[in-house]
């Protein structure tokens, strides 16, 4: 947790990934994050990893350190009730994240007539209100088709939702430049992110579509090759495999170095009138000579033997860890102090991270659980709405909201 942010109010109400890492970053950050959710939990209450209780791991993780209020949303009082706290009023509120259509009862000018400078920024899949999610955004724009070894012609989907993941994070720093410019001009605003934008400029933005365009044509898999680069996994004569790239010219002739290949590496260049040193992807282009060389250094060589000399020679690599053996490694999670124990509300005690960077020890605090569902329905309605006690209790009684 850091206190950038510490002030605001932000409501939330949103599902499954893009969303709620919005509403995740800036709680990180310091906000106040209020997420409302259906009585009995939202389309991804209990979306797997679950724990033995049955609990999603995946929503606890997603939500922690934000305040919980369960409303009936079927209804028009609950529904009402929604459009309240996302136009909620003070000078740091009227700040509502959202996955909900465009259209329908958050849309933005039912807000608007609430509360005239809110900012709503909205997480969507297709710009034209299509549904899309991660999955279909990504196997749309080709990337599936870049991924894999050569010999398997099977379209291969990341298990990481990197463009859910790009989005929450992109729509977290509109939420705060909105933010900074509705204190300039008193103005609020609607924004929408759609995944299927991020995922295109993403993709133009790394001149991946200008490669198409310019006549290069589609790039062919290439398994673990790094394209216009030296880069790729070798298997040592132990048996382990690691992702090493050669970038820079100090990681090119560090490894070099710690392999014993400069001579096979220098008849290359004489023989094709090259010098890898200065460019990566001559490198990259002399690949069907250079892996070879490279593959028969590896095998040659322990791992307990090149490491040491690849971390004190500048090479970067990086081993092949199974998640299990990843949690052990002290500079991922075991003893990183970006992570802190804590029990969850599905009852599992595990490191949760407070917040994604390296700060300041006077400054840093641990990281905060997620709520139960509900939980704090009534001290909300009460602040963020002025409700007193007897509206609601009536509210209570006619199962429009729920507490824990």
């Amino acid at each position: 947790m850091y206190d950038l942010l510490k002030g605001l109010t932000v409501v939330e109400g949103s599902a499954f990934i893009a969303g709620p890492t919005c509403g995740l970053y800036l709680a990180q950050l310091g906000a106040e994050v209020i997420r409302f959710d259906n009585i009995g939990g939202g389309p991804d209450f209990r979306r797997w990893p679950l724990a033995p209780s049955g609990a999603s791991l995946y929503w606890e993780g997603l939500n922690k350190g934000k305040k919980s209020v369960a409303i009936d949303l079927s209804r028009p009082e609950g529904r009402e009730l929604a459009q309240r706290l996302a136009a909620a009023p003070g000078e740091d509120g009227g700040l509502f994240v959202t996955n909900f259509p465009v259209e329908g009862f958050l849309a933005y000018d039912k807000l608007k007539a609430i509360r005239d400078d809110v900012i709503c920024v909205r997480v969507m899949g297709w710009a034209d209100g299509g549904p899309g999610v991660d999955y279909t955004i990504n196997s749309a724009v080709g990337v599936p088709l870049m991924t894999g070894h050569p010999d398997d012609p099977r379209p291969v989907n990341h298990v990481l939702p990197a463009w859910d993941l790009l989005t929450g994070a992109f729509a977290a720093f509109n939420m705060v430049a909105a933010l900074l410019a509705r204190m300039r001009t008193g103005q609020g605003r609607e924004i929408r992110i759609p995944l299927s934008d991020v995922a295109a400029s993403a993709l133009a933005n790394m001149g991946m579509t200008a490669e198409i365009l310019a006549g290069e044509g589609e790039r062919p898999r290439q398994g673990n090759t790094l394209f216009g680069a030296f880069g790729r996994d070798f298997v040592t004569r132990d048996g382990q495999r690691l992702m090493v790239v050669a970038i820079t010219p100090r990681q090119w002739t560090g490894l070099i170095e710690v392999l014993g290949v400069g001579e096979a590496v220098a008849a290359v260049e004489a023989a094709r009138g090259v010098d890898f040193r200065k460019d990566e992807g001559v490198r990259f282009a002399h690949a069907d000579a250079l892996m070879p060389i490279f593959e028969a250094g590896f095998a040659r060589a322990d791992s307990a033997d090149l490491i040491p000399r690849f971390d004190e020679l500048g090479v970067c690599w990086g081993p092949y860890q199974t998640l299990e053996q990843a949690l052990r490694d002290p500079r991922l999670f075991k003893g990183n102090p970006i992570f802190s124990d804590l029990t969850q509300v599905s009852g599992q005690t595990y490191p949760v991270p407070g917040y994604a960077a390296t700060l300041p020890q006077d400054v840093r605090a641990p990281a905060r659980p997620a709520a139960r569902l509900g939980q704090h329905t009534e001290e909300v309605l009460a602040e963020r709405l002025g409700l007193d006690s007897g509206e609601i209790a009536r509210l209570h009684d006619a199962g429009i909201v729920a507490s824990a």
